[in-house]
Order: structure tokens, then sequence, then C-alpha cells
């Protein structure tokens, strides 16, 4: 009986226990410190240096940085094509992982390992290895130097490892047997793969978009040489920034770096909210 009354009550202290967590020990705090602090000087202190960077000539001053219609059209070009390149990565990427994961094929291996390619390689190496193939000597017989495909070619390529690799291990650990039993109840495989595959993905899907429309919109290295970084056509953000500086106009470019990473944080705090409705969902 007194074991009874003592006993937790089920799943309902468990949940319970998992919202409000254990307390923290003395090492436990001291590493949480230890973290916040290091944090804060590699981040927080850095982006807070920023901000007042960018707010000394007044907010009123900001505004007329980043309304200016050359720094405008550079911002836009590296918005639209960081969200347009996330997309196609969305498709492509979770393709890719769909096929390292369940087809069997020769130089798959070799598949694995290019595909972190974009990682390893600096960016200025990229840079190179896209002008030499897509320039104006290319083998191919394509040239995209100084056009806007060049900004998007840019992109995917440095984007390209983050979808593959947040979908492929969440699709390796999805238990086939659940989709033996919808294909015995007489669900096709698009239903299947809409009802049962897809809702276990999105969560991955969501933080592998986070990661890549982020790093789209703060590429610089991969995409100069083949851009040709013309004003008002295929000028991007980061390069506005990098001629401010060397314009000897700080303020300029952190007001620039602000709205970037004002935007960039909306829409990595929307894919997790989208990213949390779901697993809640179950």
């Amino acid at each position: 009986m007194t074991s009874a009354v003592l006993a937790p009550d089920g799943p309902a202290a468990n949940r319970r226990s998992a919202r409000g967590g254990l307390p923290l020990t003395p090492v436990s705090g001291l590493g949480l410190g230890v973290a916040m602090l290091w944090f804060s000087l590699l981040v927080l202190i850095p982006l807070a240096a920023v901000v007042v960077t960018a707010s000394q000539g007044g907010w009123g001053g900001l505004w007329q940085t980043v309304t200016n219609e050359q720094t405008a059209a550079a911002i836009r070009l590296t918005v639209g094509t960081a969200a347009l390149v996330t997309l196609v990565n969305i498709v492509m990427g979770t393709l890719i992982a769909w096929v390292l994961v369940r087809d069997r094929f020769a130089g798959k291996r070799a598949l694995e390992i290019l595909i972190d390619v974009p990682f390893a390689l600096p960016t200025i190496v990229a840079g190179l290895v896209l002008l030499s193939l897509y320039g104006p000597d290319s083998p191919l017989g394509v040239n995209v130097a100084n056009t806007r495909a060049a900004v998007f070619l840019a992109f995917l390529f440095v984007t390209l490892p983050f979808i593959v690799r947040t979908v492929q291990p969440v699709l390796a650990e999805l238990d086939p047997e659940i989709e033996e039993a919808a294909a015995s109840l007489g669900a096709s495989r698009l239903t299947t793969f809409r009802r049962i595959i897809l809702p276990s993905l999105t969560p991955a899907i969501a933080a592998g978009a986070a990661l890549s429309f982020a790093r789209g919109i703060s590429e610089y290295g991969s995409l100069v040489l083949l851009s040709g970084n013309l004003p008002m056509r295929t000028e991007v953000a980061s390069v506005r920034i990098l001629s401010s500086i060397e314009n000897d106009n700080p303020d300029s470019a952190a007001a620039v770096a602000v709205v970037l990473l004002t935007i960039s944080f909306a829409v990595i705090v929307v894919l997790d909210l989208v990213q949390r409705r779901v697993v809640r969902r179950g």
C-alpha cells in the first residue's frame, strides 16, 4: 500500500521529469557555465559587436544603407538564390540520401566520399574548379561566367551535403517492417512515402534546409571568381560587405551583415517550429 502511494504516476511523471529535467549538480553547473562562456566569446559577443557597429550611425542610417539600390539588389539576389537553392536541395538531397540508403550499386562508397567534398574543399578552390568547368574555357561547352546562373551554381555546390547528411541517418533508422505492413494493408508506394516515410524525414529535412539556407547567404569564395561581382547583376551581399570594408565603411558592412543575420535567424526559427510541430504530431 505504501509503495503504491509513493510510486510515481507512470507516464505523467515521466513527462514532468522530461519537461523539468534533473537539477544541476555542481559539476554540471560548472560545465554549463564554461559552455556558455565559450559560446559567448565565439558567437554572442561578436554578434553584439556587429549590431552595435551597425547602429552607430543611427537606425535611420542603417535603413538608408540597406535600401541603397545596389545594396538592396545584392541582398535580394543573395536571399532569393539561397531560397531557390534550398528548395532544390530539399528534393535532390532527399533523393540522393534515399539512393545511398536504399540502393546497392557499384561505386556507392566513392559517391559517399564525393558527397562530402564541398565540406572539405576550400571555397576559393571550389570557385576555381567551377570557373574551369563552367567558365569561358569550359571543356563542357557551358559558360555561365558573369551571370546569375553562376551564383546559383556556386550556392548549389557548397550546400549540397547538408540535407543529404541530415536525412541519410534518419532514413537508415526507419523500420522497413512499417512500410511492409502498410503495403500489406493495400497502401501504394506513394501513399506509404507520403503518410509514413515523409513525416519521419521532415524534421531532418527542415534541419538540413536551415543549414543549407544559412550557408548559402553567407557564401563568398566559391562564387567570387565565376560570378564576376557585377553590381546590380551578380553582386551578392557578402561581396557588398567586403567592398564596404575595403572602402573604410564598416558601418555599412555591419548593416548588411545585420540584415543577413536577421533573415537567416528568422528562417532557422520558422524551420525549427515546423520541425517541432511535426515531431509533436508523431
